[in-house]
């Protein structure tokens, strides 16, 4: 009966959207645009959520938009800064540069689990979650895609997709510079050419670098230093070939360098004299940094993909065939992440097990994948469209762990061996090599029943084989005392899950479409290291095996989109519910120095309301308010039953203003103010401690002419200090406080 009830709320809700949206008979049909466009006419936004270009009023998919002009005015650099503009969605930033977890609508990830959202660059699958913190430069737009996308986009678009397309090659030589310097103190530097190749222009192309540079932000009180300082080199290259209207070849390179550090951790004592005094509060920001090793966090990107596109009397085949590589290293203090002579280990006396001395960790993770995906798209004929494709990934995946004896001489590196003497010698060593293949059919089809309504079906098929060999030493396999291990195991397991989705669209008129559908979305199990199942149970740890099993989402949801007062007004309403079963929470085994998975069921439920506004010419006006609530529905220990989901935040706000004045003689002056609340967040099962609400402001000021602009800008521009994540054991890493420079650009 529930089922049935819950879809009746949602016909009422339905109708009181399309009664509160439904715009007057004096609205005008004119194009629309995000608010952030202040300048001149509004345009049609077009995006290709469905794999295909439309505009966003006719997509029944809830949509955030951020065009060449939107990034630019909102300084977005990083994945954090547009998702900080974004209802129901958060990042949390941890441990090192690979884990930031995107959390949509209240579903999230955790540490070597797979990504909550599928990621696509140029319509290029990200295949490695460590991938996606990383710099955004000569991005043309970006597009934020909330509600299962598994029936397109496949396994892992579970709580939507990020689709980030950067500039074509252009027709004409062109280029542009950025130079800029802040707190700190930081340096960035970006350059961008393209043009055509040759006199026909069959052949264009495009190349980009970015340089960033920054001493950090973040003390670390016991060395006198910051704890975040980071160097990235990154650079982009693509080229087009289309020597005749049917054909089209896009080739594209992509490369970065990352230098940082990692594991900068705090874990607070009620008593710093009482090593047993831990204290789990999340909203603690006063116990300092005391790391007495800065370690290090270097990361290595390598991206290439060939994209072909063939116009044939069915459709537009199209091939896309791409080469991923990600490896990153990275060590530093161990729990619980203090000088050696305050330190848990140090001072636990010998009857207690106590080491006598502190310890530090590593871990390397290295990632090849090679992934091809075949599709064709259809025109649109008698109302009918549809897409249907194939796709393939293989994967190959290193990854060890472990702890070594801080003898304080700085920590060294650990990658497939465990150090056996010398400085840092392995105290405990965990590797593991996975072997993985997947793949998929997927189809999807849009039917224009009539004019005004559509119906689209789409299913989508995914199988995912993974194979771990334990590559363990067996002296530190031992360790873990399990008694089925041994060094060469093999585990095989196979995922698969079926992803359908359907969607009823009504355009009311140009200016108002309402919407409602089910979708199910789907994200692979995986394994855990060889033997944390066992250490888990030693130690009281419920839900954590060797292996973590596969996550299945159901979401129902309705929505409106409508524009308003010549379409200066625009209102967005969604409403959703979501069920979840085997979503992943985390645990960090400290005698193995392990980040594990472990599942849970939980409901989602939730809405969102986007409203943006012109109310004059030059100035755009815009708030959206997100809620969500979760509730755990089962899990191993059921003492958490009810208890909110892991990272969820029960409310978001975002809203800002931008205000453009002209001066005269083709220059411009632009300020823009950008408010972010992140409502109260709960980070693990046990709902341990909770962070309070936090509110952010960033703000910019930009004098524009024909070929230059200068920028002011401040991130977190009251210095709100907080803490970016809690794990369970009191773990604290504490967010960005405030940034702030100048940035100089020139187009030619």
């Amino acid at each position: 009966m529930g089922i049935y009830k819950y879809r009746r709320q949602l016909a009422v809700a339905a109708a009181l959207a399309l009664q509160l949206a439904a715009p007057p008979t004096w609205a005008q049909a004119t194009p629309a645009t995000p608010a952030a466009e202040s300048a001149g006419k509004t345009e049609e936004v077009v995006i290709t959520a469905r794999k295909r270009e439309e505009s966003n009023q006719d997509v029944p998919i809830s949509v955030n938009v951020f065009s060449e002009q939107a990034i630019q005015s909102a300084g977005i650099e990083k994945p954090g800064d547009f998702i900080s503009l974004v209802p129901n969605m958060t990042l949390v930033q941890t441990q090192n540069a690979g884990n930031a977890f995107v959390v949509i609508r209240g579903i999230s990830q955790a540490r070597n689990s797979e990504p909550s959202v599928a990621v696509l660059v140029d319509g290029v699958l990200e295949t490695n979650p460590a991938e996606f913190n990383q710099e955004l430069f000569d991005i043309q737009q970006i597009e934020v895609l909330k509600g299962p996308q598994g029936a397109l986009y496949g396994r892992n678009a579970i709580g939507g997709a990020i689709l980030i397309h950067t500039k074509d090659p252009p027709n004409h030589f062109e280029g542009s510079a950025k130079l800029g310097i802040g707190n700190g103190p930081s340096e960035r530097a970006q350059v961008s050419v393209g043009g055509p190749m040759d006199v026909s222009g069959e052949v264009k192309y495009r190349a980009s670098l970015s340089f960033f540079n920054t001493a950090g932000y973040i003390d670390n009180v016991y060395l006198h230093s910051k704890a975040d300082p980071a160097r990235s080199y990154d650079g982009r290259w693509r080229l087009d070939w289309k020597p005749n209207a049917d054909f089209a070849l896009d080739w594209r390179v992509s490369a970065e360098r990352l230098d940082t550090q990692a594991l900068y951790f705090v874990i607070p004592r009620a008593d710093e004299k009482n090593i047993f005094s831990i204290v789990s509060d999340a909203n603690n920001i006063n116990t300092p940094i005391t790391l007495n090793n800065s370690g290090i966090n270097n990361r290595d990107l390598f991206n290439t993909s060939v994209k072909l596109d063939y116009q044939t009397s069915l459709g537009v085949v199209t091939s896309i065939t791409a080469f991923d590589k990600t490896r990153e290293i990275l060590t530093g203090d161990a729990f619980d992440f203090r000088p050696i002579a305050d330190s848990f280990f140090f001072k636990l006396p010998p009857a207690f097990g106590g080491f006598g001395a502190d310890l530090n960790q590593s871990q390397f993770l290295n990632v090849k994948a090679v992934s091809e995906e075949l599709r064709i798209t259809s025109p649109k004929v008698n109302g009918l469209s549809w897409i249907a494709g194939g796709y393939f990934v293989h994967t190959n995946r290193f990854i060890s762990t472990g702890n070594m004896i801080d003898t304080g001489n700085g920590v060294f590196p650990v990658y497939e061996s465990p150090r056996l003497s010398g400085n840092n010698p392995s105290a405990t060593f965990l590797a593991d090599g996975q072997n993985n293949s997947a793949w998929a059919l997927f189809g999807d089809a849009a039917y224009d029943i009539s004019p005004r309504l559509e119906f689209d079906a789409a299913i989508r098929y995914d199988e995912d084989t993974r194979k771990n060999t334990t590559d363990t030493p067996a002296a530190f396999l031992a360790q873990i005392k399990d008694p089925t291990a041994f060094p060469g195991e093999e585990r095989k397991h196979t995922w698969s899950q079926a992803q359908p989705k359907a969607t009823l669209r009504y355009k009311v008129n140009e200016d108002m479409t309402v919407y409602g559908g089910w979708s199910r979305g789907f994200r692979s199990g995986g394994f855990n290291q060889t033997g944390v199942g066992v250490n888990a149970r030693t130690t009281g740890v419920k839900g954590v095996n060797d292996t973590f099993e596969a996550e299945v989402a159901d979401t129902f949801e309705v929505g409106a989109k409508s524009q308003w007062l010549d379409r200066r007004l625009t209102a967005n309403l969604s409403l959703y519910h979501t069920r979840s079963r085997n979503g992943y929470f985390f645990v960090f085994l400290a005698a193995t120095s392990t980040q594990n998975l472990g599942n849970l069921d939980a409901t989602y439920k939730g809405a969102e309301l986007e409203l943006s506004y012109r109310p004059v010419k030059r100035l755009d006006l815009y708030a959206n308010l997100g809620y969500t609530d979760s509730s755990i529905t089962a899990m191993a220990d059921p003492s958490v039953v009810g208890n909110q989901a892991p990272l969820v935040s029960k409310f978001t706000v975002n809203t800002g203003a931008q205000y453009r004045y002209p001066l005269g003689n083709d220059l411009s002056a632009t300020a823009r103010i950008d408010f972010q609340e992140i409502g109260r967040t709960w980070w693990e099962p046990y709902n341990t401690t909770s962070r309070n609400p936090i509110k952010l402001v960033d703000l910019r000021f930009a004098l524009d002419a024909e070929t230059w602009t200068v920028t002011g800008w401040s991130k977190n521009l009251f210095n709100r200090l907080y803490n970016a994540e809690f794990s369970p054991g009191g773990f604290l890493f504490k967010a960005q406080p405030r940034t702030y420079g100048v940035d100089v650009s020139y187009r030619f």
